[in-house]
């Protein structure tokens, strides 16, 4: 006589089998990270993968995991502490950098010498500095808005609001800051140009960009020594600490990643903001209405959501362990690189309720979007500043703009660090006259 198996449980459910793991890195995977960053909080918060580089990295996903490693000192971003493999020698950064010598700046350092430079730096991003900055970022926005009005909205009612207005915004904004003379802002508009339409590699945009911008500071650096002003770059030169003056790589470097990391966040900010708000129009109405009332405050906390909703940068900024640890319960080894999903942490339902609800009068809202700990972004200031004014003046000088495309056909850049949308086509009731600038 056989023996039977036991007769199944009644009350037994078999369990679902598991979603297979997502693809990464994809055109589709550009387009809506979302559902793959919640499986991997579910299945794999701590995921080890090979990026489009070839180099292996950690992805930190949960929110509580990415705000501890975010402020873990055994996380260096010096990549000096990354045991490089020889096929994926050099890829891990800025494309560029190292060969520009522009790799002393904040996003590479670590403590002292990011302390001496953040502090000598952070004098530029003051709330008072940046309070006084607001007027030209209204000025530069009015003046982009009827810039594009004038070559052919007023006509057809029609932009792209990535080339004709979020993109030049910052970087015409940070050039101010930095004291590039508006003679060769175009200059600049034409590389950042190239860092986004072509992307990194060795001999990507990004690369040969970098690698002008950098003869560029160095004869900019020159200029202001000889003639300085009241800009950050001659506020560079003359800075010490503790009699200790920068030199002029130092100050390449920070003029350049101010430049760099200044204006494609909020490209992305301003973009993937006003998309948000063209599909999600009951938030845009209510923020209109608000606006109209002379109300600031749904504009603040809406910034702050936008960014939390889907933030410009997807992933900080390359880390490299010192030493061996534990993140959310897996084990890294010394070496290796991790990467925190910004993006993911951000929609972690752990720590925000109905995290893929967009709403802008949400309060409990401590998001990553700007990181964590001593590497907090330092122009976050400059950024909410910027995005609150473009927004706030679109809404007003455009009321009833639409999406000029079904969204499905809009296209995303895929990069690793930032995520922000390759052109956003508007449609609008072009304004009278007495509804341009200053109006």
């Amino acid at each position: 006589m056989h023996d039977q198996p036991p007769p199944a449980c009644p009350h037994t459910t078999p369990a679902p089998p598991k979603a297979p793991a997502p693809d990464l890195f994809t055109w589709e995977f550009a387009t809506d990270p979302y559902p793959a960053y919640a499986w991997l909080r579910e299945h794999a918060p701590v995921h080890r993968t090979e990026l489009p580089s070839g180099v292996e990295a950690w992805l930190v996903t949960r929110y509580a995991d990415a705000r501890e490693a975010l402020a873990d000192q055994r996380l260096s971003k010096n990549p000096a502490h990354h045991d490089e493999p020889a096929h994926a020698k050099g890829r891990t950064g800025i494309p560029g950098e190292r060969k520009a010598e522009l790799m002393t700046h904040l996003l590479n350092i670590d403590p002292p010498d990011h302390t001496r430079l953040r502090r000598l730096v952070s004098k530029a991003f003051t709330p008072r500095r940046v309070a006084a900055f607001a007027p030209r970022v209204q000025e530069l926005t009015d003046q982009l808005i009827d810039s594009f009005l004038d070559k052919h909205g007023a006509e057809r009612g029609e932009a792209d609001l990535i080339h004709d207005f979020a993109f030049p915004l910052p970087i015409f904004a940070i050039c101010d800051l930095l004291g590039v003379p508006r003679e060769d802002q175009d200059d600049f508009r034409d590389w950042a140009g190239m860092m986004i339409r072509h992307g990194g590699g060795p001999r990507g945009g990004v690369a040969r960009s970098v690698k002008k911008m950098r003869g560029y500071l160095a004869e900019l650096i020159h200029r202001k020594r000889a003639d300085p002003g009241d800009d950050l770059i001659s506020g560079l030169i003359r800075a010490s600490d503790h009699g200790e003056h920068l030199t002029e790589n130092e100050a390449a470097a920070m003029a350049f990643i101010l430049l760099f990391a200044g204006f494609e966040t909020t490209v992305n900010l301003i973009g993937n903001g006003t998309f948000a708000l063209l599909t999600h129009p009951e938030q845009r109405d209510r923020l209109q209405r608000s606006l109209a009332a002379g109300e600031s405050a749904l504009l603040e906390t809406g910034v702050e959501e936008l960014l939390r909703f889907d933030g410009p940068v997807e992933l900080a900024t390359w880390r490299f362990a010192t030493e061996p640890l534990r993140i959310g319960g897996q084990d890294i080894s010394a070496g290796d690189p991790v990467l925190v999903v910004l993006a993911a942490a951000d929609r972690d339902p752990a720590r925000f309720a109905e995290p893929d609800l967009l709403d802008l009068s949400r309060r409990d809202n401590q998001h990553l979007g700007y990181g964590h700990g001593i590497h907090y972004c330092l122009g976050a200031p400059l950024a909410r500043l910027e995005a609150q004014t473009a927004l706030a003046t679109l809404l007003r000088r455009l009321p009833d703009l639409q999406l000029g495309v079904k969204p499905g056909e809009l296209r995303w850049r895929g990069g690793l660090i930032m995520r922000g949308l390759r052109t956003l086509p508007v449609r609008f009731t072009p304004p009278a006259a007495g509804g341009r600038s200053g109006s």
